[in-house]
Formats: C-alpha cells, sequence, structure tokens
C-alpha cells in the first residue's frame, strides 16, 4: 500500500502591503515548485511507476501581516492564538517550506524574525526551505547569505543552494546573456526544491520551459504590479 498523504508546500510571506511583492514572490515560487512536483507525479504515471512522485501536492500561503497581534500577545505571553498554533503547524509539518521577507534596515523583517522565533529550534531540521527577499534596490541582496541563511541553519532546516531576491527592476525583467532574469532564479529555486522534497539531488535548472519564460509570460507579470508598492 502506498501513500496517499498530499506532498505539502508551505510558503510564508512576510509582507506588509496589500498587494504586496514579497506575496507575489512567494506565489510566484509556490508555483514553481508545485509544477516541478506535478511534473514528476505525470512523469511516473506515464512510466507506470509507484513511489513518493505520485502523491498529490498542496500549495498554501501564510500572510504573517494576518497574524501580527497573535504573534505579539504569543511573545509575551506564552499562548499561541488557534490561528497562529494552526499556521506554526503548517510549517512545522510541511514537505517544503518557502520563506520570503521585505528588506528592512538591511536584514529580514522584524514579523519575519518574529514568527520564527515561536518555532522550536528542533522543529524544523531536515526540512528543505528556499529563502527569498524583496527590497528597493538589489545592494541589499547579502541579505540572504548574512541573514535569512544563517537563521535557518540555527532551526536545522536545509536551504536550497538557489535563494532568490527581488528588486525593483528586476520585476518584469528577463536578464541579459550575463544574469538570469528574476523568473529564471524563480523556476531554478523552485526545481531545487522540489527535487529536495522527493530526497533528489537534481538541479533545479533541469527542466523544459514553462513557468514564466519568454515575453508573453512577462506581460502578465507586469500586469499584476502596476499597482504594486515595495514592502
Amino acid at each position: 500500500m502506498f501513500a496517499t498523504t498530499p506532498l505539502r508546500v508551505v510558503a510564508v510571506s512576510a509582507g506588509l502591503s496589500q498587494p504586496s511583492s514579497t506575496r507575489l514572490l512567494a506565489d510566484r515560487l509556490a508555483a514553481a515548485t508545485r509544477e516541478r512536483l506535478v511534473a514528476e507525479r505525470d512523469r511516473n504515471d506515464r512510466d507506470d511507476r509507484d513511489d513518493r512522485d505520485d502523491r498529490d501536492v498542496e500549495v498554501r500561503v501564510i500572510e504573517l501581516r494576518d497574524l501580527a497581534v497573535d504573534i505579539a500577545n504569543h511573545l509575551v505571553s506564552g499562548f499561541p492564538s488557534a490561528g497562529l498554533r494552526e499556521a506554526i503547524d503548517a510549517v512545522t509539518e510541511a514537505d517544503g517550506l518557502i520563506a520570503v521577507t521585505p528588506v528592512f534596515t538591511a536584514s529580514y523583517s522584524g514579523l519575519f524574525k518574529s514568527f520564527f522565533d515561536l518555532i522550536d529550534h528542533t522543529a524544523l531540521t531536515g526540512k528543505p526551505v528556499v529563502i527569498a527577499a524583496t527590497g528597493g534596490t538589489a545592494r541589499h541582496s547579502l541579505v540572504l547569505e548574512h541573514a535569512l541563511r544563517p537563521l535557518f541553519a540555527y532551526l536545522r532546516a536545509v536551504t536550497v543552494p538557489t535563494s532568490v531576491y527581488a528588486a525593483s527592476e528586476d520585476w518584469g525583467s528577463s536578464g541579459d546573456e550575463y544574469t538570469e532574469g528574476l523568473p529564471s532564479r524563480i523556476r531554478r529555486a523552485g526545481g531545487e526544491l522540489a527535487s529536495a522534497v522527493l530526497g533528489r539531488t537534481v538541479s533545479g535548472a533541469s527542466r523544459t520551459p514553462g513557468l514564466d519564460d519568454g515575453e508573453d509570460a512577462i506581460v502578465p507579470f507586469e500586469q499584476q504590479l502596476a499597482d504594486l508598492r515595495l514592502d
């Protein structure tokens, strides 16, 4: 008898505005991860193989802005609300995690850090994680390496090689001959997370073009950002 429990991918977004570029990045990473997981499942169906890849895929995005008051109350009282408890359980029980924060004062936001302060330091042991951040300038891109990666190393999670930083100028850009555009980086990170969830070491870049590829995909991407402010 084979497992039927769905593969669960949870994205945590610490964006404060609505709409939010941080939430949009979380959505894009979650979609890229799900796309790879579903592609692997469908390939196994065609090959008549039965293994973990045949499981359904569930994706959830947790907006920390909706839990801000509950997080603050838990920090001072030690008692989580039902909604916050459910969100923490979703993160700790996920097969793969996506963590996205806006950059505040050259680091992750206080809301982002406060949420992960509430998670037991062993609860994410061995869990594959994509780290990502948004900001107004590319000069803050090293926040991923000097702040987020050490945080999840302390939590004993396994961060995938590709992290994603999205500055203002990255949205809608396809890159150039020297630099991958944001859609390519999202696709690579999502592929790496999917491979880690499935217990593989396959590069996230190994796939045929799909999500956000080409000029046709950039148009709706820009439309979504027309009224968006960075947070």
